[in-house]
């Protein structure tokens, strides 16, 4: 039994040379994400663009990167609709896959796809169900409250301690998910460390995503996933595993995806410690409300319309219940948008930026993350 970190683990699982993510069924084959609910999310995330596009000045070149782009649905739904409704816009979009994945056979030429995330002067970056497949290692309290670093058999998904958790990842874990100590969520009632608490060191996610974020000279980078703030950290962690749209054991052999819940404030807060005063805003929001702010609703249509026009009734419907998939409490509405604009004060005025907290439950509504007035 050879024994590793999760992270180096999951590494290998999800990314290696016959790794998950590699495999030729994409992640589509394994789970429902927005993009692949409804051509509805792209239609949302091409009005963001431009808007974003607006707020730059329609600038001569609009990049929009996708990170973790799957197998290009993304980006091939948003050119389309660019090119048939927006057709100047279009002629301005540079389209950007990133996916250590092979390129797909048959994705338009006006589709770019990389393994890195290029520099983009002006753009939107989009990261919609990336980070949480960013790998990270894990922490669990011993017997006698010592946290330790969480081993794995790749084989097996067996579990032992390792050696007492110290520099860097240690540091994060006081500064986020403290699991001792705080009176904090994954700490006990009196600050004691409760033994078999868990934590996912969200370190290498923080740095991807400040790194993402300094790919931009002027935008919006946008992470789109399930997450949670420093009020609720799940105290157990959160890594799950999924295999043909249905959960399973996490064993890190490369037959399923291995998932955990991100960090999200940990990470917003990265990449403005990284680019200081290029981040202007940091807003943190639930897709629903995105959505909604972006003009799409799962209102039900008038009846009336089924009387003059029952074929518009039946479009408008089936509409109707996609946006409300996309946008339902406990499913992919319950997803947190984080927001943060680079290199400009300008956004779209559906992004409410005079509203400030630093503390609180930054889950409900609109917030703006800690940046100082």
């Amino acid at each position: 039994m050879v024994m590793t970190s999760w992270r180096d683990a999951t590494e290998t699982a999800l990314y290696g040379p016959t790794g998950f993510f590699r495999q030729p069924s994409g992640p589509a084959g394994h789970f429902r994400t927005s993009v692949h609910a409804s051509p509805l999310f792209a239609t949302a995330l091409l009005e963001l663009v431009r808007l974003v596009d607006r707020g730059l000045g329609r600038p001569a070149e609009l990049v929009v990167t996708d990170v973790g782009a799957g197998r290009g649905e993304l980006l091939l739904e948003l050119g389309r609709q660019a090119r048939a409704g927006h057709p100047e816009l279009a002629d301005r979009l540079v389209l950007r896959a990133v996916e250590l994945a092979g390129r797909p056979d048959g994705l338009p030429d006006w589709i770019g796809w990389d393994e890195r995330i290029r520099p983009a002067e002006a753009g939107v970056l989009i990261g919609n169900e990336w980070l949480d497949n960013v790998p990270v290692d894990i922490a669990e309290v011993d017997e006698d409250g010592v946290v330790r670093l969480v081993l794995v058999d790749p084989a097996t998904g067996e579990e032992r301690l390792g050696d007492p958790l110290t520099g860097a990842a240690a540091a994060w874990l006081e500064r986020w998910w403290p699991l001792a100590g705080s009176g904090a969520a994954g700490a006990g009632a009196a600050g004691a460390a409760e033994p078999g608490f868990r934590a996912e060191i969200g370190l290498p996610r923080d740095e991807a995503w400040a790194a993402a974020v300094g790919s931009l000279g002027r935008g919006l980078a946008l992470a789109v996933d399930y997450a949670h703030h420093a009020a609720e950290r799940p105290p157990f962690g959160s890594l799950t595993g999924y295999r043909e749209g249905r959960e399973v054991r996490p064993v890190p052999d490369g037959s399923c995806d291995l998932t955990s819940r991100v960090a999200l404030d940990a990470c917003l807060e990265a990449a403005r410690g990284a680019h200081g005063e290029r981040v202007v805003h940091s807003l943190w929001t639930t897709q629903r409300d995105a959505l909604h702010g972006l003009g799409l609703s799962g209102a039900r249509p008038s009846l009336g319309l089924a009387g003059t026009d029952p074929a518009g009734y039946l479009r408008a419907l089936a509409a109707a219940g996609e946006a409300a998939e996309l946008t339902g409490i406990g499913g992919l509405g319950s997803f947190v948008w984080g927001l943060q604009s680079v290199g400009t004060g300008v956004l779209p005025d559906i992004w409410p930026t005079s509203v400030r907290t630093t503390t609180g439950d930054p889950s409900r509504g609109w917030q703006t993350l800690g940046h100082d007035e």
